[in-house]
């Protein structure tokens, strides 16, 4: 009697040339999914709805090459059903999100792999079906985990799940085709070379997964971890610029210095009482009574890991290399984290009030800490972020802390002209990871910003997964990789962020012409983030306003080599700022200098 013809059974029956042609149709499809694995989501969406369809009928096609009878497993039919509904559904709405092609693909590959380890042990499959039955399940729950764990690299998984299965199979199918081998042999029993190939491919799919789930582990242990020290007591004074507690600090700190962390009380952008936390480094030697250069650091990332004093380099990370200049000069540093960075955010990255608001209340806290003897003349420095910051601290020091005796200003490199930043950002290569923590300070803290008007939906899950990683942290690199990709859209923002309310909202943070220190604004000449021509404007619109500013711009310095340690600016910061605490006058009116 001759055996009822199956699914796997009529697809071998296909004619070659057919078979041939879905063979090389998976080679060819996972080869460009691999080879451009970041294309823009409406391409991928293509990409992965075809693969997820191929993925079916292979699937379907490989019901005789495993078992001992020629009936189609329900298990191996169910399979199929699901990648091809799956592939179709991504197929109709090729404009889902990144979170819904995560989902998709996720859920697939996580069912799927269940199934083909329950399939494993099925009564009727000999000993390497069941072991590559098994050993692809596995793999297909792990990527599948990841896909839906880490979503905005679902791109990245893609890439290696689908690109690197449909290559093998395809391949395997090719093969099949064009020996006209047939995929069992007379008594049923499937042949050497299918056994072999299933096994390779899942011995190849096992150690992807490993080496993936690896590598997924390594980038999200890059973040550290916020300790109890950043936690609010629950009796926190009412004031501002009041310590609530301070512990040594020793990571990074110069051997002639002395360095310790503390929590101390500000004040947040709506004027209520908020939390931020710092580091006060000071000479080890000395009669005390030291000046002290109140540090204002630049990007280190939005969310609460991100601050300074838990990072791995305290210093430099937020671009401060010259900590053995300050405590040389027999000066001391109290260097501001900010609100939300540490403590209880949102952090108000590039929002102006709020930030000089914890650079004078860490001064102010400082000054409570016994042990460090400071002592009340103060200079700002602050770089970036940080020289923005450093701007708002010299505007609202008057107003907000007439007590901090502020000898001077020294912006460097700042985030002033903010529109402008905005403007440049999508020409700087990882301007996206900037973007990202604006926009999400912004939509944060201003009801008025909402992500879905000015971001666009496909790039939403990027942009916000993004936010959550710290500029030093391993993960952030491969978030950027991805929105890269998503770029090659015509563009990431929906909308203008210079119009509408988030233009308002830059322009209303834009730091005003209201400094009565001394100030010196130092540029890069050659800044690919902070471009001098935007500087220059700024420099203009404060002159216009009859702000006093020493604007000097520095001859082939880039964004941070303008404040690492063989800048030409170090001499002249210490020199300026020197001057500025023997109580030196400065020329009144604008000047400006090339360096």
């Amino acid at each position: 009697m001759t055996a009822p013809t199956t699914i796997g059974t009529w697809f071998a029956r296909l004619p070659r040339w057919l078979r041939a042609v879905i063979g090389a149709a998976a080679v060819l499809l996972g080869l460009v999914i691999i080879v451009r694995p970041t294309t823009s989501l409406g391409v991928l969406a293509i990409l992965i709805g075809a693969g997820l369809v191929l993925t079916g009928i292979l699937e379907l096609a490989g019901g005789g090459e495993e078992d001992d009878d020629e009936r189609t497993p329900p298990w191996r039919i169910a399979m199929a059903v699901l990648w091809i509904v799956g592939g179709l559904f991504v197929l109709l709405f090729p404009g889902l999100t990144v979170r819904m092609v995560a989902l998709v693909v996720g859920i697939g590959l996580i069912v799927n792999g269940v199934l083909s380890v329950i399939g494993a042990f099925g009564r009727r499959r000999t000993l390497d079906a069941r072991i590559s039955s098994a050993l692809l399940g596995v793999a297909g729950i792990v990527f599948g985990l990841l896909a839906l764990l880490w979503p905005d690299i679902t791109l990245f998984v893609v890439a290696v799940v689908f690109g690197a299965r449909l290559i093998i199979v395809g391949l395997l199918e090719l093969w099949h085709a064009l020996r006209g081998t047939a995929r069992t042999t007379r008594t049923g029993e499937p042949s050497t070379l299918a056994r072999w190939g299933r096994t390779i491919a899942a011995i190849v799919a096992v150690v992807l997964a490993v080496v993936a789930g690896s590598v997924s582990a390594s980038l999200r242990g890059g973040s550290p971890v916020v300790d109890d020290f950043y936690a609010a007591p629950r009796d926190v004074p009412d004031e501002p610029g009041r310590l609530i507690r301070a512990e040594p600090f020793t990571r990074e700190v110069p051997d002639n210095a002395t360095a310790w962390r503390i929590l101390y009380t500000t004040t947040n952008e709506a004027g209520d009482p908020a939390v931020a936390s710092g580091l006060v480094v000071v000479p080890s030697s000395g009669d005390g009574d030291y000046p002290v250069i109140d540090w204002t650091h630049g990007t280190t990332g939005f969310a609460q890991p991100c601050a300074p004093s838990l990072l791995a380099e305290p210093f430099e990370s937020g671009a401060l290399f010259l900590l053995p200049e300050i405590i040389d000069n027999g000066w001391a540093l109290v260097a501001t984290d900010y609100i939300g960075l540490g403590t209880a955010g949102p952090h108000p990255y590039l929002i102006g009030a709020s930030t000089a608001y914890a650079a004078l209340d860490a001064r102010r806290a400082a000054s409570e800490l016994e042990a460090a003897d400071l002592g009340d003349q103060t200079v700002v420095w602050g770089h970036s972020q940080g020289g923005g910051a450093a701007l708002w601290t010299g505007a609202l020091a008057d107003s907000y802390a007439p007590d901090v005796e502020l000898a001077g200003v020294a912006a460097l490199a700042p985030a002033s002209n903010l529109p402008g930043l905005m403007e440049n950002l999508p020409s700087v290569t990882g301007g996206s990871l900037f973007a990202s923590y604006v926009i999400a300070a912004y939509t944060a803290i201003y009801p008025d910003v909402k992500y879905r008007e000015y971001v666009r939906p496909g790039a939403e899950v990027t942009v916000r997964e993004m936010a959550d990683r710290c500029l030093a942290e391993p993960g952030a690199a491969v978030s950027v990789l991805t929105l890269l990709g998503l770029s090659r859209d015509p563009e990431i923002a929906s909308t203008d962020p210079t119009t509408g309310p988030f233009g308002e909202r830059l322009v209303e943070n834009t730091p005003p012409a209201t400094i009565s220190a001394p100030l010196l604004l130092g540029q890069g000449g050659d800044d690919q983030l902070v471009v001098p021509p935007a500087q220059d404007a700024f420099v203009d619109a404060y002159c216009a306003a009859g702000q006093q500013v020493d604007y000097r711009v520095y001859a082939g310095r880039d964004h941070v080599p303008l404040v690492e340690p063989d800048s030409p600016l170090v001499p002249d910061l210490v020199e300026w700022t020197t001057a500025r605490l023997a109580g030196e006058p400065v020329d009144p009116g604008c000047t400006r200098s090339e360096r």
